[in-house]
């Protein structure tokens, strides 16, 4: 995606980068001429900000205040003219904006106007989804069989650099989101996410190739013995995630699928992470990884093919019907609180949290747990059986 490193490197008339080169790599998702306040209700993360000091609306002192505020709501980088260049640019804000690590323009009156910056930086922003549209269109081709040949191969082996005598894998990244009060400011932020996401992709070694396809990335890399490939996403995801205008809010995960050498079955690599989505929150995973592929499920897979799942499912209800039954009657949630509990390691500290629950209520469901099913759950066999039961009905028959 377009980073305020292009529109630096746009070289427009009279635009100078004061500072902020640290900064250069924010994501710029379009651009934002500031006016009135609130702030919030006109501009959305990643907007590139544009002020005019006119002395009647702003002033440098009040445009001083504005860009600290404006960063904080995720502006990816600011250019400030001054009527008649008046005067310079003071040092109070450049070293500001280096703290801030935001990077910052300034536009000679005489130059480029803002409507000539705002028409470029949106002509990038076109041309880069161009270029990434017609990579996805080779991707979507490649995994859904249409055109596919020998000749074809050859074309996309031959310009994005694979290698198609290796193995090769899909990855699906899925994005979970919460939603708050403004909807439209929800959508803005989730947008911005998705273009701070395709630029992470982009700039990974041994770049992928991806499309966004369905509300989600999907990525075709090679499988190295390595798996240098799949840290990397591990990495990228947890990093993006852990932003302050993300964390809590937005979370990604990506599905693998087993690899294949032959491109015919890359297809196929797509369905098994595509039907492994649905029971993405079910695959034991205590150290909330990023990655996640069928050997999460561990035995769990192998049942997907055996011709005895009515009697596997027979077991579980027999083992649960108790809790489940209790569960039903009084509104309770005992069977969520087992599962949580063995996800969360069994740490009273992080189960509480996850169920947003007191310590004191969790120890409560826990004995009540015990006296249901008229088990010790310190009796690791029998709590792993249970908790065995869980996990394949939901991975299974859910």
């Amino acid at each position: 995606m377009v980073t305020c490193r292009d529109v630096n490197n746009l070289d427009l008339d009279g635009v100078e980068l004061l500072t902020g080169e640290v900064g250069l790599d924010r994501v710029v998702s379009w651009t934002y001429f500031v006016q009135t306040k609130p702030y919030e209700e006109h501009m959305n993360p990643g907007n590139f900000a544009l002020i005019v000091v006119d002395y009647l609306r702003f002033d440098i002192e009040k445009t001083f205040e504005t860009m600290v505020e404006l960063n904080a709501l995720g502006i990816s980088g600011l250019a400030i003219s001054i009527v008649d260049d008046r005067e310079k640019i003071p040092q109070k804000m450049i070293d500001k904006a280096v703290e801030l690590k935001l990077p910052l323009f300034y536009v000679r009156w005489e130059g480029a106007t803002f409507v000539d910056i705002a028409q470029s930086i949106g002509q990038l922003i076109l041309e880069t989804n161009i270029t990434n549209k017609r990579t996805g269109d080779y991707l979507y081709n490649l995994l859904f069989g249409y055109e596919v040949n020998d000749k074809y191969i050859e074309k996309i082996s031959s310009q994005f650099g694979l290698a198609f005598d290796r193995a090769y894998r899909v990855g699906i990244i899925v994005i979970d989101r919460k939603y708050g009060i403004n909807l439209e400011q929800d959508e803005h932020t989730y947008l911005y996410y998705t273009d701070c996401l395709n630029r992470e992709v982009m700039h990974m070694e041994n770049r992928p190739m991806y499309m966004r396809f369905l509300n989600k990335f999907v990525l075709l890399f090679e499988a190295t013995e390595d798996k240098a490939t799949e840290r990397q996403i591990e990495q990228l995801l947890k990093k993006l995630d852990s932003r302050p205008q993300f964390a809590g809010l937005i979370h990604s995960t990506c599905i693998l699928g087993a690899a294949y050498t032959d491109p015919s079955e890359f297809g196929k690599s797509y369905q098994e992470a595509k039907n492994l989505i649905p029971k993405k929150d079910y695959l034991p995973n205590p150290t909330n990884k990023k990655v996640l592929s069928a050997s999460s499920m561990g035995i769990y897979k192998y049942m997907f093919n055996n011709g005895n799942q009515q009697e596997i499912l027979d077991y579980c209800n027999d083992k649960l019907k108790k809790l489940e039954m209790y569960d039903q009657t009084n509104g309770a949630f005992l069977v969520e609180t087992l599962l949580t509990y063995y996800m969360s390691g069994f740490n009273v500290g992080k189960t509480a949290e996850a169920l947003y629950i007191h310590r004191n209520s969790l120890q409560y469901r826990l004995k009540k747990i015990e006296e249901i099913l008229e088990v010790d759950l310190e009796d690791s066999m029998e709590y792993l059986d249970i908790v065995n039961c869980i996990l394949v009905k939901r991975l299974m028959f859910n």
